[in-house]
């Protein structure tokens, strides 16, 4: 019986075959939580009480009286950036095969790209997963900014009030507004076919067709809205597929700063701590197979960090 290898090379077969992958344009995660680069594995950031800039102390001064004192202070938080990575063992026979049917013009097909190019992608999924899983958690919102629909109340139901929640919600959160809403596709197709939403952009009495996410962020005075359309297998290995969608039905509203980080004053609901940037490289085992096998590996170093939780609010069940 022989051994079937990591890439079958078949010129047939490669000008056929089809890729089954999320696109580029499926993740959101750099935009929901952009990355900002730290000096070092480890780094600190300051938390700046909210009460110390909104506590108004007494300023009148007595003729004699002495001046009333305060303190400002900050409380300095340390973290660190967790290491991800994978890697992929590539036989030296199947790196010799590809080669010389590139070179008799009858595939382009290298698998060391298609290796680097597979553990890429399952890098960014991980990464979309976890800031998914971070920004759908109603854990990571204050008590009173967050809401849960059902029934009649959600979205998808014509006779839900969308706009009357999300300008609600967008009231509620503290010192910033959210200026970017995140949500999975099944919210937002439940969002942009609203009869209200049409209504209101349109400024007709019609209630059919599909809002753009450039009219429904006017609408709302936000900057973008952002939708995460991947795809991820939720099956433990050796499991029949189980495809889930990363991002549910949930609408997250938050207060997205670029210039937020571990240096940064103003306040964002979220960033990414990034050490370095993501690396690729690889190194040579003469013990795997007959001629020895390549491995191939890609890595990031990052560490995503919720700073101000009181500048989002969470809309759970919205579709």
């Amino acid at each position: 019986m022989s051994t079937p290898t990591p890439f079958v090379v078949d010129p047939v077969l490669t000008a056929i075959a089809v890729n089954y992958r999320n696109p580029d344009i499926s993740f959101i995660a750099d935009q929901v939580m952009p990355r900002v680069p730290v000096m070092g594995m480890d780094f600190k950031w300051t938390y700046y009480p909210p009460e110390q800039m909104f506590t108004v102390p007494d300023t009148e001064v007595g003729r004699k009286g002495l001046v009333q004192q305060v303190e400002f202070t900050g409380e300095e938080r340390t973290s660190s950036v967790k290491d991800y990575g994978l890697d992929d063992v590539v036989p030296q026979r199947d790196v010799e095969a590809a080669r010389s049917l590139r070179a008799a013009g009858n595939s382009a097909f290298d698998p060391e790209a298609r290796a680097v190019e597979g553990l890429t992608h399952l890098i960014q999924l991980d990464r979309e997963k976890r800031v998914a899983a971070m920004v759908q958690d109603a854990a990571n919102y204050d008590a009173d900014k967050k809401v849960v629909l059902s029934g009649a109340g959600q979205f998808s139901d014509p006779a839900s009030d969308p706009i009357g929640v999300i300008s609600a919600a967008l009231d509620a959160t503290f010192i910033m507004r959210p200026n970017v809403a995140a949500m999975g596709r099944k919210a937002w197709t439940a969002l942009s076919t609203h009869p209200d939403i049409l209504k209101a952009i349109n400024r007709t009495s019609g209630d059919k067709g599909r809002a753009s996410r450039e009219a429904v962020a006017e609408l709302f005075e936000l900057s973008e809205i952002l939708v995460g359309d991947s795809y991820i297998n939720s099956a433990r290995k050796g499991q029949t597929a189980a495809f889930e969608k990363v991002w549910g039905g949930n609408i997250a509203l938050l207060h997205r700063n670029m210039q937020a980080g571990p240096d940064g004053t103003a306040p964002a609901w979220g960033w990414t701590a990034q050490f370095d940037g993501r690396v690729s490289g690889r190194f040579f085992d003469p013990k795997v197979g007959l001629k020895g096998a390549t491995t191939l590996r890609v890595g990031e170093q990052l560490r995503e960090v919720i700073a101000a939780p009181a500048t989002g609010y969470l809309i759970e069940d919205a579709a």
